[in-house]
């Protein structure tokens, strides 16, 4: 038989296309933008309404897209979620007011979320222990390249007539290859035992419709029950320190650091669109050969380390050098940028926008557009509005560097290459994995969903309060607090996230199960001593 052969590079390309289809539609309102602000007008309050219906969308996804998948299997609700983006890319493109637009966003926004829990989930249940690790994180790979995508479609197209209309079109082709992809995989993993399809994958382990398996209610997920609470504190755990190390605030400063160590104007944009997502490209790649061999928890902890180092680093150097507080976004296209309000440092900025390579965001890592029209600070926590500094008036040759800062500019631009690699093998594609693999198979779609939509409120709450958090203990504190963050959550993993690498999600689930609490899962955690009954298949003849 031909088609078990092709099982592993259907599975692999049903994770990249999801990823590819994730990032270039989170990344694509970054071209868009500003064609669409000179068609319709539209003022700094409609462009954040457009920008962050994305989310909205998003988080209604992340609350009942856990039963979607679950109730009707992933491999339904990955093709349902493509035919819902069909429809939000169709209303973008065919837009004749900011209403179809907020809708059409909202409704891609819905399809993205969705999708990126059920591809995490289906091909973490499809593949065995010694591929999972790569296949899950090759999603976290896709986003990226979507988004760099995105970028040089938006270029292409910024001169064409009705090129947005063509920009938000094109997300319906990853995810028609996606659809295309799936057609010969099975529904799932009781029905691949069945017909034993994915014993090539599995290595001989798959998991056997089993009647007299246990069902868990979405209240099981806070009970001591088989260690359901251990459980969803180690997602929620993972997800929140996702989010509370400031990595979606810190990269705001991208460009202001690239324009600090002397690149102007829009190299500086491309630089840090371009060069920081080829930095998450290599550093993902760099997990997806680590996940497996190193496992989880070393991954983990060595990103943590570096990203409460690096951070820390431009906090510390923004003490002696102080930074700009980020782009600007004004009410009027032609309106020049403010000054002498309170907190405005006065340096000169750069078209350089917020930038979102450095999202993370796999299912975790989307970005609200939260700056705030009412404060004389930017929209610096928002990595999703990134056209619209360019809707103000950067300053005409901007200063050089003075010689005896250059060091210290060098020195931040270089942290924040480290703090964007760190994320991107450690918190970036790993959190997800864990997710994928903890959980009952009877539950994981709720439990990932709600662990998920966790991860967008905390992405919400870091983002609404990054502006307060600067004027109350200003920037170089706060980028010290993010360090101090990602400390505690060193130690949250070291004591609580076991290491699940080499193992069947069979094996996870009994390692949970005779382990009552979490802390149990420190260091000294030994496979050695925990009992597995091994699901036997017998090969097919």
């Amino acid at each position: 038989m031909g088609r078990p052969s092709l099982l592993l590079p259907l599975c692999a390309s049903v994770s990249l296309l999801g990823g590819l289809t994730f990032g270039y539609e989170l990344a694509v309102i970054s071209g868009a933008l500003l064609p669409l602000q000179l068609d319709f007008g539209l003022s700094c309050s409609e462009q954040e309404l457009l920008v962050g219906s994305l989310l909205l969308g998003a988080l209604l996804a992340s609350l009942v897209g856990g039963f979607l998948i679950d109730r009707y299997g992933r491999k339904q609700a990955i093709l349902g979620s493509n035919l819902v983006l069909l429809a939000g890319s169709l209303s973008l493109s065919l837009a004749s007011s900011l209403t179809w637009l907020v809708l059409g966003r909202s409704v891609a926004g819905f399809a993205i979320s969705l999708s990126s829990m059920a591809c995490c989930i289906y091909v973490s249940e499809l593949v065995g222990p010694r591929q999972r690790g790569v296949l899950v994180s090759l999603y976290e790979a896709g986003i990226t390249v979507g988004i760099l995508l995105s970028y040089a479609l938006n270029y292409a197209l910024a001169g064409a007539l009705w090129g947005w209309r063509h920009m938000f079109g094109w997300a319906t082709a990853p995810a028609l290859l996606q659809s295309l992809s799936l057609l010969p995989l099975p529904p799932g993993t009781a029905d691949a035992a069945a017909h034993r399809d994915l014993i090539p994958l599995q290595g001989g382990e798959a998991t056997k419709l089993d009647l007299g398996r246990p069902r868990y209610s979405f209240l099981d997920l806070f009970r001591t029950r088989d260690n359901m609470r251990g459980r969803t504190t180690v997602g929620l755990g993972l997800v929140l320190f996702q989010q509370l190390t400031g990595q979606p605030n810190v990269l705001c400063y991208a460009s202001t650091i690239f324009h600090s160590v002397g690149f102007r104007g829009a190299s500086s944009a491309v630089l840090a669109s371009v060069g920081l997502g080829a930095v998450k490209v290599a550093a993902t790649l760099t997990a997806m050969g680590l996940v497996d061999r190193a496992g989880r928890r070393a991954l983990l902890l060595a990103g943590c380390a570096l990203m409460a180092l690096s951070v820390s680093g431009i906090g510390l150097v923004s003490f002696a050098v102080p930074m700009d507080s980020g782009p600007s976004c004004l009410a009027m296209p032609n309106a020049t940028r403010l000054s002498g309000l309170p907190g405005d440092s006065g340096l000169p900025r750069g078209l350089a926008p917020p930038l979102r390579p450095m999202t993370d965001q796999s299912p975790g890592r989307p970005v609200l557009s939260t700056s705030e029209k009412t404060k004389p600070h930017p929209g610096a926590g928002d990595p999703t509005a990134l056209p619209l500094p360019a809707l103000s008036i950067a300053p005409a040759a901007p200063p050089s560097p003075a010689p005896e800062h250059a060091l210290l500019h060098w020195t931040a631009l270089v942290c924040m290459m480290l703090f964007v690699s760190a994320f991107s093998f450690g918190f970036g594609p790993v959190t997800w994995l864990v997710l994928s693999e903890i959980y009952p198979v009877e539950i994981r779609g709720r439990a990932f969903a709600f662990c998920n939509s966790f991860n967008w409120a905390a992405n919400l709450f870091i983002s609404l309060s990054f502006l307060d958090l600067i004027g109350a203990i200003g920037l170089s504190w706060t980028f010290l607090l993010y360090g101090l963050t990602a400390v505690f959550s060193l130690g949250f993993i070291y004591f609580f996230v076991p290491e699940t690498k080499g193992q069947s999600l069979t094996e996870i689930d009994q390692q949970f199960q005779k382990r009552r609490f979490a802390l149990s899962f420190g260091h000294r955690q030994s496979s050695a001593g925990i009992q597995y009954s091994r699901i036997e298949v017998s090969a097919a003849s």
